[in-house]
């Protein structure tokens, strides 16, 4: 299934890009998702969802096939197993910025394939929760991620005048020298290269509720189901009430 998204934010475009291609920066502001480690250009993790009691977790891994520095655009390959077995994921997210006044406007298109229990819910109501998902990720976004980003501006402006007037910024500060970075470590691929791999200590991700977030849609499918779960209790109820009778 093909579901368009799009939202705004109140940053050039150019640090936009920069920003929204720092997956490890990002990562914790999906709902849902744990990134765990990053192996060479693979980001490796998992995404909770929740749909009434069951809890269905995608284990999986997302990478860059496309990043245009020029149109700004950038394609994003992922996909994820039930841990269980009881579905998988696929999904490749194509993503495009513009200028927007002062701010940036970023188009999200996803296309989206998807088996199992959750899969039961169908485009209109995957559509819906994907909106409600990705405004949760802007709020996020917004309070963990661009309020730092502005300041980091501000920073560079700050160094530019700095380096502009040297002399006239800080004439009595002395530059500290830079301790020295130890080499990444490397596993070995199996065709001879080596990939950098990094565990990331993030927090464990909070399942995403379908039911919370697909609202209304989501009660009237499953309500067939609650339907036939109670009529099953009544009648074994029914059944196992006679027995006792006749038991007498």
């Amino acid at each position: 299934m093909e579901i368009e998204d799009s939202f705004r934010v109140e940053l050039p475009v150019e640090e936009t890009w920069r920003m929204l291609l720092d997956i490890e920066r990002i990562a914790p502001c999906l709902p849902g998702a744990q990134l765990q480690e990053i192996a060479g250009e693979e980001y490796r993790g998992v995404v909770k969802v929740k749909v009434g009691p069951i809890t269905a977790q995608y284990k999986g891994s997302a990478h860059f096939v496309e990043r245009n520095d020029t149109t700004h655009t950038a394609v994003i390959v992922g996909t994820g197993r039930d841990t269980r077995g009881q579905g998988n994921a696929s999904a490749t997210v194509t993503m495009t910025l513009a200028a927007d006044g002062t701010g940036t406007q970023v188009r999200v298109a996803t296309d989206l394939s998807i088996t199992g229990k959750v899969a039961q819910f169908g485009r209109g109501v995957m559509a819906d929760v994907s909106a409600k998902l990705l405004a949760q990720f802007v709020e996020n976004l917004e309070r963990d991620v661009l309020s730092g980003a502005v300041v980091d501006l501000v920073a560079e402006a700050a160094a530019g005048e700095d380096e502009a007037h040297p002399d006239e910024a800080h004439p009595d500060e002395t530059v500290p020298e830079r301790a020295p970075v130890a080499p990444p470590t490397t596993n070995g691929s199996g065709s001879g290269e080596s990939i950098t791999v990094r565990t990331i200590d993030s927090p464990e991700a909070t399942p995403v509720d379908l039911l919370e977030m697909g609202g209304s849609p989501v009660a009237k499918r499953l309500a067939p189901l609650v339907g036939v779960g109670l009529v099953v209790i009544v009648l074994w109820l029914v059944r196992r009430r006679r027995r006792r009778r006749s038991a007498r």
